[in-house]
């Protein structure tokens, strides 16, 4: 008996569940964009390279040119079709608007779920090759221009977009920052 090369599989992709038969060998970004038509998600270099791709899974990025769909059965995604709040823009997309952290446009799906994580993982404490001190005690370091590059450069951009971006993401960080100690302190208020 020879062991079959396709199986139908289930995606959850931005909190809906999509059932699908996919050859094994199928990426997820070719699940998301010739099977779903979620061509938000582009194809760059298709090598893991660009970040063009960029998707979150389960909260981090990841490149979806190298993750096979089979792989993500399971597991939540989300797109850049899945960021925003219906008509209303994420902030991390709405800064990119606002200090035009885009040209073309053709990366730009790829860095803003990119920038979701960074601020997410910023936020949780995570260092970068560029922290100066990696110590638990010593915090969360702050979120620098240096920081952001860093932490961003797996999504390259062609046009060369790179000091709005940084601008995009590190006033992002801000707007999530004020809205998590204004949720802290509404919480404290509540309790009391």
């Amino acid at each position: 008996m020879t062991p079959s090369t396709s199986s139908a599989i289930t995606l959850n992709i931005n909190g809906e569940k999509h059932t699908l038969p996919v050859d094994h060998r199928t990426t997820l970004l070719d699940a998301l964009r010739e099977r779903l038509d979620l061509t938000g998600t582009k194809k760059g270099c298709d090598q893991g390279q660009c970040g063009a791709c960029t998707v979150l899974i389960d909260g981090r990025r990841a490149v979806s040119c190298l993750q096979l769909a089979v792989a993500a059965e399971g597991r939540e995604i989300t797109t850049i079709e899945g960021v925003a709040d219906g008509e209303r823009l994420h902030a991390v997309q709405q800064a990119f608007l606002d200090l035009d952290g885009y040209q073309c446009g053709y990366c730009t799906p790829g860095q803003i779920c990119s920038a979701l994580a960074v601020i997410e993982e910023h936020a949780a404490g995570w260092p970068s090759a560029v922290t100066a001190d990696v110590r638990p005690e010593a915090g969360v370091p702050q979120l620098t221009a240096e920081e952001i590059r860093e932490r961003m450069s797996g999504n390259l951009c062609r046009c060369g977009a790179y000091v709005s971006i940084v601008e995009a993401v590190a006033r992002a960080a801000e707007a999530a920052r004020t809205q998590s100690a204004q949720g802290r302190s509404a919480g404290t208020e509540a309790a009391a």
